[in-house]
């Protein structure tokens, strides 16, 4: 397993559990890079094209386990993880397991818990890229709890994807996670919104997104953030050059356009509802990012 405290053999076991599509290219790409690598699945047959590439499939989770010093979960979610690995209690305490499900911060930390109590070393962590991506170097993998594991275990993790450590608190990698799909799920939605709303002007969305992708997003809105974003922490708001009322004004035209070209106006309306909750907090006079205080607390 380790031939030193901190040395891990080049191209080292790996076993992968759980082979839907993630799974089974996490599988591929450990043996790409030379891991001899064991796959098991509640359905053996999804590991034929693994099989066929090197991959050697065991009937038992408990075989699974004990057939290499670390162990990389891509289930569905937490309970399905105890579910799957309680048949091998048995043979878990000195393995490594590395938690890619999905879930909560508290499940995340529940799990690390779990993981002590069965003499298991663990880390939770977040897959930030779709199957095709897996395996290339750029590819942003997401770890958190124990960083001597992650030290121990950064080259094996660098075989899927480019490993970034959070920090000590087991729940951070699923905490980023949530938050980065968040932010692409209302990016896509501003997008799609937005080519709806020129589209009812006949525009087509390949105009519009030379326009809105390639000059808009990167020039103004990703410029503004990052310049921007110490703000935040520092809780600053300074509108001398645009305030909050100033801003909901912009969103209350935004909807009336929608109204008036026939597109959903939903999204728009919530917009500036928040914008109009950061007015009732007192932000009248600051900009926009004062929305910032809005979303730190629970309604």
């Amino acid at each position: 397993m380790t031939n030193q405290r901190g040395a891990v053999p080049h191209n080292a076991p790996v076993t992968v559990v759980g082979l839907g599509p993630m799974g089974l290219a996490l599988a591929e790409a450990l043996l790409d890079r030379g891991h001899p690598t064991t796959v098991w699945n509640r359905t053996p047959a999804k590991a034929d094209g693994v099989v066929t590439k090197g991959a050697h499939r065991v009937e038992s989770v408990a075989e699974a386990v004990s057939a290499s010093p670390v162990v990389i979960i891509c289930l569905k979610d937490y309970e399905t993880m105890y579910g799957v690995l309680g048949s091998a209690a048995d043979v878990l305490p000195g393995r490594v397991l590395v938690n890619l499900n999905s879930g909560t911060p508290s499940e995340a930390i529940t799990a690390a818990g779990w993981a002590a109590k069965n003499g298991v070393a663990y880390l939770d962590g977040a897959i930030m890229v779709p199957p095709p991506l897996v395996g290339h170097p750029d590819s942003a993998f997401l770890y958190s709890g124990s960083e001597e594991v992650f030290s121990e275990h950064r080259e094996t993790l660098a075989s899927m994807g480019a490993p970034r450590f959070l920090g000590a608190d087991p729940g951070l990698a699923v905490l980023h996670n949530t938050a980065l799909l968040g932010m692409m799920y209302a990016t896509m939605n501003g997008f799609m919104h937005a080519a709806a709303l020129v589209g009812s002007a006949n525009v087509p969305a390949v105009e519009f997104a030379d326009l809105a992708i390639n000059w808009f997003m990167p020039t103004v809105v990703d410029s503004t953030l990052l310049a921007q974003a110490a703000d935040l922490d520092a809780a600053r708001y300074p509108g001398d050059l645009g305030t909050m009322q100033m801003n909901l004004n912009a969103l209350e035209h935004i909807v009336r356009t929608c109204v008036e070209q026939g597109v959903h106006a939903d999204q728009a309306r919530h917009l500036a509802s928040i914008a109009e909750q950061a007015l009732d907090a007192g932000h009248r006079d600051e900009n926009y990012l004062a929305v910032f205080e809005v979303f730190k607390k629970a309604s």
